[in-house]
């Protein structure tokens, strides 16, 4: 960051902490510092974790079956007593009558292309048949405008070559 960067943010500090309350919906904000070009605030340290026993041994890791008695009774008491699904069946009939909603969107906005009869083509391949056949006009042409021009410039004529059609594309 520039100097010049820092002092146009320190121009506008009322603003920055008015748009941060407005944002957070509370004066929780009161000042901004800016820090100068290169500075930076020295990096907090997180807490130092319990350095471990001296020989070396671990605690165990305790685990369900570990458990005391008590635990094990107040766990079958609360399994007996809540439920096992726990899924609100109004909720899953709600999703169930959107699913089926959107379904029909779909349907309408994609509707499933008809099925051609047996003895036609479906449409895809009506539409590769037709590419096919547009390639080759094309094709076709431009091999009697090549010779046409091939055969002027061996005759020695300086005069165009009339092109009677134009050619189409391809692709």
């Amino acid at each position: 960051m520039s100097s010049a960067y820092a002092t146009q943010l320190r121009l506008i500090t009322a603003r920055i902490v008015a748009a941060a309350n407005k944002a957070v919906g509370s004066d929780a904000v009161r000042t901004v510092r800016v820090l100068p070009p290169g500075a930076a605030p020295a990096p907090r340290t997180a807490p130092t974790a319990p350095t471990a026993a001296p020989d070396g041994a671990q605690a165990p890791v305790k685990t369900r079956e570990m458990g005391s008695p008590g635990f094990h009774q107040a766990l079958a008491a609360h399994q007996a007593v809540a439920p096992v699904s726990r899924v609100d069946p109004s909720i899953a009939e709600a999703v169930e009558r959107q699913t089926q909603a959107m379904r029909a969107l779909s349907l309408q906005a994609f509707p499933e292309p008809e099925q051609a009869a047996h003895d036609q083509p479906a449409p895809i391949e009506q539409a590769r048949t037709e590419r096919r056949r547009q390639a080759d006009v094309s094709h076709a042409a431009a091999l009697r405008r090549a010779r046409a021009e091939r055969a002027a410039r061996q005759a020695g004529t300086a005069a165009a070559v009339p092109q009677p059609t134009t050619l189409g594309r391809t692709a």
